[in-house]
């Protein structure tokens, strides 16, 4: 079953609570946090304290994608706040730090995640695979929502899955950016288990049907 996870990125921070509890009941199975440091991306969003306190309030798993520099300095207390699934960038640092921030995740008994940005081969990640719990395809430059979908990453998507399927079956493949009823079903079928959406499901009228059109 494909897993839906809305991005508060695209929430109205004025009223965050609502927004996440209206995540779960309107049938979603994953809070997605966009967390940016202003040097990785050029953005900067949420950090430790937000992430606690939206753990005391979401039904759902928290899906923290960290989208900083150096990220092994923090996987330790963002898993200590509430994070359910950690996501780093291969991109962010060295890979011994890279890989220590993995089996750090997964040590604090959460899972581990890697992400590619769109001009990032798929060969980066293979080294680390072993140690994922979830690999994450950016279909948008990182850093801000409301970006259009790069169908070309699918290909990327594609091997990933072919090296999943040897290296690390219980692996879940993630796409996110420009996810939405028409771009989802490309991403289903290149083998993205886990769909992040943003500004899609944030400005539907009915999201419950936009929650089950996109998981279909």
């Amino acid at each position: 079953m494909t897993l839906i996870a809305p991005s508060i990125l695209s929430a109205d921070f004025g009223n965050l609570e609502r927004d996440v509890r209206g995540i779960a009941a309107n049938g979603a199975d994953l809070v997605h946090v966009d967390v940016m440091d202003g040097l990785f991306v050029p953005n900067i969003t949420i950090g430790i304290p937000v992430v606690r306190a939206l753990k005391k309030i979401s039904p759902l798993p928290l899906d923290v994608h960290l989208m900083i520099d150096r990220p092994v300095r923090y996987v330790e207390e963002f898993c200590r706040a509430g994070a359910d699934y950690l996501t780093i960038h291969v991109e962010a640092d060295e890979p011994e730090n890279t890989l220590a921030a993995l089996r750090r995740v997964r040590e604090l008994g959460k899972k581990s995640g890697l992400s590619l940005r769109p001009g990032t081969p798929a060969e980066a990640v293979r080294p680390f695979l072993a140690e994922c719990d979830l690999v994450l395809v950016m279909t948008v430059e990182p850093g801000f929502g409301g970006q259009k979908f790069m169908a070309g990453q699918m290909e990327k998507l594609q091997t990933l899955r072919a090296w999943r399927d040897l290296i690390c079956p219980g692996c879940l493949l993630e796409v996110d950016g420009g996810v939405d009823l028409t771009t989802g079903p490309v991403c289903r079928v290149s083998g993205a288990q886990v769909l992040v959406t943003g500004s899609a499901y944030f400005k539907a009228e009915n999201k419950i049907s936009f929650v089950k059109d996109l998981r279909q």
